[in-house]
This record gives C-alpha cells, structure tokens and sequence, in this order.
C-alpha cells in the first residue's frame, strides 16, 4: 500500500489518521530516469513531490546561462519550492532535473491542500519538512551574501570529497555549483594547489590536507 511505503521512507507518516490515509491514495507512483525534468522555470506547480529514492538538482538560471545551485532532493526528501508554490499558488522559480533514477510518489494540488485542511499528520508533515528546507536555503543565501567564492569552493570541496578525499567532479561541474564561472573556480584551485592543499587531475580535485583547508573557513 501507498502509505505503507512512504510511512518506511518518512516515520512521521507512521502514525497517519484516516483522513491522511484517504488522501494519499490519490498519490501517483512514478519512477523516472537520470536527467528527466521535474520541473522548468514558469511551470505552474500542480504536485506535492515525496521522493522515495534517488536525487534531484534544483537550481537557478541566470539571463546567461549560468546555473546556482539551491539545493538537492535526497532519498526521503520533499521540495521547498514545491511546497511553497502550492502554498500561494505561484508558478516555479527554478528548474528541477533527475541526477540519478528516481522513485518519488506525486501528490495532486487538490489533495495537498484537502491535507493541510484535514490531515494534521500530513500537515505536521508537510511543514516540518518545509522548515527544515526553508533552514538550508537561509544558509545558501547567507554564504552566497558574506562568504567569498574562495570560502564557498572550501567549503564545497571539504562537503563533496569521498572518503579519500577525492571530489569528482570538473572545475566547470563547481563553477555551476557555486554559480559562478569555470575561470574563476580554475584560478583559485590553482592557488590552492600551489599551496599543496589539493591536487588537480582530470574531473578530479584530491585534497591533501582537509585540515588545513578548514583553516581557509575560519
């Protein structure tokens, strides 16, 4: 059953009362493939999204071209845009695209507006989620506003390395990330490298020292 699945993915869900269960019904199952388009700049915002596996990327376009991440839906995530759109019913600011295959459960406007009414597990649910977005994206806007591009890229490269310490990803995969430009992002890992804080290779950055890099966040 629906609620059966998303109640594994999202343990508030557990515990739903029938005037949830019934709505959830109406929520359609889809899954969709790496680089499918969730949503374009303009959309008018007809579904409550419920991501059960894989990732999306939502981000912004500038008037050329240049992309700024806002943020990723992970596994057990829900879109704050989404939400918000729904809420004061506007068209969609941003662009959402698959970064991987996706399973998610879409639940109709009319549905999530008869939860915020009726439900109050789905609502507690709904805007529990929504805060916790909301929070990430008060974050983007803070470190786009006071930090430098050469705190951002840190700070990205100590969140997006594996485990031993290797991000990859090119210098115009980070330039888009931080929504800026390729050249910018080549010139300080260049400094860095001189540093011998990181080593450059093909679509790769291999930090060397994570701990002194931290450093260039204080």
């Amino acid at each position: 059953m629906i609620q059966d699945e998303l109640a594994q993915c999202y343990p508030t869900l557990a515990g739903l009362d029938d005037a949830g269960i019934a709505l959830l019904r109406d929520a359609q199952r889809v899954t969709l493939p790496e680089g499918s388009v969730i949503f374009r700049h303009g959309d008018r915002c007809e579904q409550f999204v419920m991501l059960v596996s894989g990732q999306v990327k939502v981000f912004t376009r500038s008037a050329n071209g240049r992309e700024l991440l806002l943020y990723r839906i992970e596994q057990q995530g829900t879109c704050v845009l989404t939400t918000s759109c729904l809420l004061g019913q506007q068209a969609y600011p941003a662009e959402g695209i698959a970064e991987t295959d996706i399973v998610a459960y879409l639940l109709p406007r009319q549905a999530f507006q008869q939860a915020v009414d009726n439900s109050p597990v789905l609502r507690r649910f709904i805007f529990d989620s929504y805060a916790q977005r909301l929070a990430g994206l008060i974050h983007l806007v803070q470190s786009v506003s006071f930090e430098n591009i050469e705190q951002r890229l840190v700070s990205h490269l100590l969140e997006r390395c594996d485990t031993q310490g290797v991000v990859r990803e090119s210098h115009q995969m980070i330039a888009d990330e931080l929504g800026t430009a390729r050249e910018v992002i080549s010139r300080k890992l260049k400094v860095l490298a001189e540093q011998d804080l990181l080593t450059l290779g093909r679509g790769t950055v291999t930090l060397r020292d994570p701990q002194a890099l931290k450093n260039h966040l204080v």
